[in-house]
């Protein structure tokens, strides 16, 4: 309770969020007088997640045997700041969750314009700030500051994912938005940090792991007013980890089934803080599933599509969509073309770095190789490796 699992059941969930498989049994178990002493792999997770070693948890190990976190401490309580137990001589006046929500709502705008190198840090900051403010709250502040300590983890998440490309670091945020979503009652906003840790495996060719995570995303989707637009996202989602692990057809299927469930609506509205899925979004993930599915017309015309349809501020975006439509002309033999959306991302990343933007130019140039002594591949090298996008792959 103190590390803010409110249930058994959510102490499970974060298990499994780290691989680890057991049910309320166990944990019961582990209450118990005489536990019995969890294997390393739980030992390690039970140690991070709670932040006390395994002996000081209440475990007696086996004669000769040493538990994680006593020979060395795994959790940093700087970087990781726990949920601890309300401190009533320090007590926040209610005004403390519209204070601490106005921040975290202007990061959430920012990160679509500040760099993420700039940005992380006051993200990761604010989030340390929210996990020393919630011991001092109670009742509705306390679920306010919760809800939004979840969200600023969950943009740290992101940038730490999308931006740095750091996934193991991503998921140890993510895991902590979601001890915050469960302190906060949040079963939307869980889902949402659910489907986020989806794209951990996913990305890795882990299929299984990415569709027990999706699992999880939309068991929680169904406790809230999950919009359509939600539901709908939950399907990109789970359709990039197809796609990443080579399931294209069913990853087609299930946009699909996303772009019927935007056009069948629903009484519920978005919360406000899923800023990163629309329509065009959608069909944006249809585009790079087509692509790798080899269906070069179709991602074209789609990819097209959404270029028109993107709103002015969407430059990350616009980043990853011009890498798709190079990557559908080299496929299609197209190589003067190719660098042509090549040489259109890069210069939107100059302005508005996005790695995951700067990984889709460099597959395509990988897939220009048969024509790299032409000048058009010459004159794509001359602006990947120039001066200022070099800094900015190595500095960011």
């Amino acid at each position: 309770m103190a590390a803010g699992y409110v249930s058994q059941q959510a102490l499970v969930t974060a298990l499994a969020g780290r691989g680890i498989s057991i049910d309320v049994r166990q944990v019961r178990r582990w209450e118990s007088d005489t536990p019995p002493w969890p294997y390393p792999g739980a030992q390690q997770a039970l140690t991070e997640l709670l932040g006390q070693d395994i002996e000081s948890l209440g475990f007696t190990p086996p004669v000769g045997q040493v538990g994680a976190g006593r020979a060395s401490r795994i959790v940093s309580t700087a970087s990781a700041p726990r949920v601890l137990v309300q401190n009533a001589a320090s007590a926040q006046p209610a005004s403390a969750a519209a204070d601490y929500t106005a921040v975290t709502r202007a990061h959430r705008r920012l990160y679509w314009t500040v760099a993420p190198a700039v940005l992380h840090p006051a993200a990761s900051a604010h989030a340390a700030l929210g996990g020393a403010l919630l011991p001092a709250t109670a009742g509705a502040t306390r679920q306010g500051v919760a809800t939004a300590l979840a969200e600023s983890f969950l943009l740290a998440g992101r940038i730490e994912f999308f931006d740095l490309r750091d996934p193991d670091q991503a998921e140890g945020t993510w895991l902590r938005a979601l001890q915050a979503a469960g302190e906060a009652e949040d079963s939307l906003l869980g889902a949402a940090i659910l489907a986020h840790m989806a794209f951990v495996p996913g990305w890795r060719r882990d299929r299984d792991g990415a569709l027990e995570r999706m699992v999880m995303a939309r068991t929680y989707a169904r406790r809230g007013p999950a919009s359509a637009e939600f539901l709908a996202w939950l399907d990109a989602v789970e359709a990039e980890c197809e796609t990443r692990c080579g399931q294209t057809r069913t990853a087609l299927n299930l946009i699909a089934h996303g772009e019927d469930v935007l056009a069948a609506g629903s009484e519920h509205a978005s919360p406000e803080w899923m800023d990163w899925f629309s329509p065009v979004r959608l069909a944006a993930f249809k585009g790079n599933t087509q692509l790798v599915a080899g269906h070069l017309p179709q991602a074209r015309e789609t990819l097209l599509g959404v270029l028109e349809d993107l709103p002015a501020d969407a430059d990350k975006q616009r980043t990853v969509v011009f890498g798709d439509l190079a990557a559908v002309e080299a496929a299609a033999g197209m190589p003067a073309a190719a660098c042509g959306y090549a040489i259109r991302a890069l210069e939107q990343l100059e302005t508005h770095w996005y790695a995951t933007g700067m990984e889709r130019v460099r597959e395509v140039r990988r897939a220009l190789v048969t024509w790299q002594h032409e000048q058009c591949v010459r004159d794509l090298d001359d602006r990947l490796y120039g001066w200022g996008t070099t800094l900015s792959a190595l500095t960011r």
